[in-house]
């Protein structure tokens, strides 16, 4: 029995044993309880975890491949959860045990995915995987870049990140169209920021949707006072600001707003 690949859940498997085991070694386990693979599809990076003798569960939304796993992977049973990970409450699933998350992402979904992991940061010390390698470099990215922006800066607030290596087409089946990347993150050991995490992402939201206004002008809807307008960092791009400085520009916002409203 093998599984089907299916568009419209972006599958690509991935055939390369070497490219697999690579994946497996990115994660270094540290502080995590358990590991979480989304999207095992046939299991060729699921081999590679089981022998990492560390609890392992994974989440699939493919039928077919759930009853690929339960007869290839006795190991897995009563760890396969057949499912969505977007509509997952990690807390509440896994008891609030800390998780290593992993995975060959579905490209259409790669940002979500890793939205959803930032969402639940206090269980998820450690995450790595394949993403199309022009996510894969906007999330690792650091200022004064184009592809620096929203994505670099979320996960950048609160994890360390990393590109590792990039993996050509020719290893997947079907092929994708473009050249995947493999990352790391690894959570801060302070992640926790100083202002409200709602206010400091619809900050760089707002900023990064007019990447080329200065912030004087792409962050006008907050209500700028004179005093705030006049401060050098809103003559500034919001690919220039680094992590720290936006979240020295939210926090500035914040009081600007409890002096002005």
């Amino acid at each position: 029995m093998s599984v089907r690949a299916k568009k419209h859940l972006g599958q690509h498997f991935l055939n390369d044993e070497n490219i697999a085991s690579k994946i497996a070694d990115s994660l270094s386990f540290k502080g995590c309880d358990v590991v979480l693979e989304i999207g095992p599809g046939m299991g060729v990076l699921t081999k590679y975890l089981i022998k990492k003798n560390k609890p392992l569960s994974v989440i699939e939304l493919d039928r077919e491949s759930v009853a690929y796993l339960l007869e290839n992977f006795p190991e897995l049973k009563g760890n396969i959860l057949q499912g969505d990970f977007l509509k997952l409450d990690l807390q509440e699933v896994f008891e609030g045990k800390q998780l290593a998350i992993i995975g060959n992402f579905p490209y259409n979904i790669s940002s979500q995915i890793l939205f959803k992991a930032i969402e639940f940061r206090h269980v998820v010390p450690e995450f790595a995987g394949m993403f199309q390698k022009e996510v894969a470099q906007r999330i690792t990215e650091g200022p004064g870049n184009k592809t620096y922006g929203i994505l670099s800066v979320i996960a950048q607030a609160f994890y360390k990140t990393e590109y590792l290596f990039t993996v050509p087409p020719n290893v997947f089946n079907p092929p994708p169209k473009v050249e995947s990347g493999v990352i790391r993150l690894v959570r801060k050991e302070d992640f926790e920021l100083p202002v409200s995490a709602k206010f400091f992402f619809q900050v760089v939201k707002t900023a990064f949707n007019q990447r080329r206004k200065t912030l004087r002008n792409s962050l006008k809807s907050f209500g700028l006072s004179d005093k705030l307008r006049e401060d050098a960092i809103f003559a500034r791009r919001p690919e220039q600001l680094s992590v720290e400085e936006f979240i020295e520009l939210t926090q500035k916002l914040k009081e600007d707003s409890n002096e002005n409203g």
